[in-house]
């Protein structure tokens, strides 16, 4: 199973941060990359940093276990929740890939506070306002099942932690400044990662 787990997590990187920069360029003439936000130590750099982190950590779970230095936590390793797992990370990259997709240009990685992008609120955006995060907790999740050792576990739990941070500090007080009451107005009526909750 690690060794699905590791095709999942190349498969998503290569998509999800290759394939998308390369056609953001093609696009835009921008790969959309624009770094960690804030000074070092801040909330803001912590965030970007932590979420860096996350992803490090969550594929050091995958190769610890297929190296055989780390083994799943025993009570987690029934096949069922294994394949609930794949399921899960499947549906992540494709969750993904679409969010990205109609994001149009306004895709991102990383906050320029310099600069202004359109408030998409169509698609799958009109559900909730981040889905793309939402969509990468899902595959996040679905690779901790498929390979459920303390380490996988702990990435998931970054993840979680710096997208939530990402997402409160950086993000929604910059598209707030940007887009003033039209993105009050979204955030009144949208979730923040499911249907209806964090309105």
């Amino acid at each position: 199973m690690a060794l699905t787990a590791l095709v999942l997590y190349v498969i998503f990187g290569a998509l999800g941060f290759g394939w998308r920069s390369w056609r953001q360029y093609r696009t835009t003439g921008s790969t959309g990359f624009r770094g960690i936000s804030g000074r070092p130590g801040s909330l803001e750099w912590l965030a970007g940093v932590g979420f860096v982190a996350a992803i490090v950590v969550g594929l050091a779970g995958v190769v610890l276990q297929l190296a055989g230095v780390l083994d799943p936590l025993e009570f987690l390793t029934a096949t069922p929740i294994q394949l609930i797992g794949i399921v899960l990370a499947v549906i992540g990259i494709g969750a993904t890939l679409l969010a990205q997709v109609q994001m149009g240009e306004s895709w991102r990685i990383g906050v320029d506070a310099d600069e202004t992008t359109a408030l998409v609120r169509t698609g799958v955006f009109a559900l909730v306002r981040n889905p793309i995060f939402t969509a990468m907790l899902v595959f996040g999740a679905g690779i901790a099942l498929i390979i459920p050792n303390v380490v996988a576990l702990a990435g998931f739990v970054l993840l979680l932690a710096t997208i939530e941070l990402q997402v409160r500090v950086v993000e929604e007080p910059y598209l707030a400044r940007v887009h003033g009451a039209g993105y009050r107005e979204y955030c009144a009526a949208t979730g923040r990662f499911v249907p209806g909750i964090g309105r």
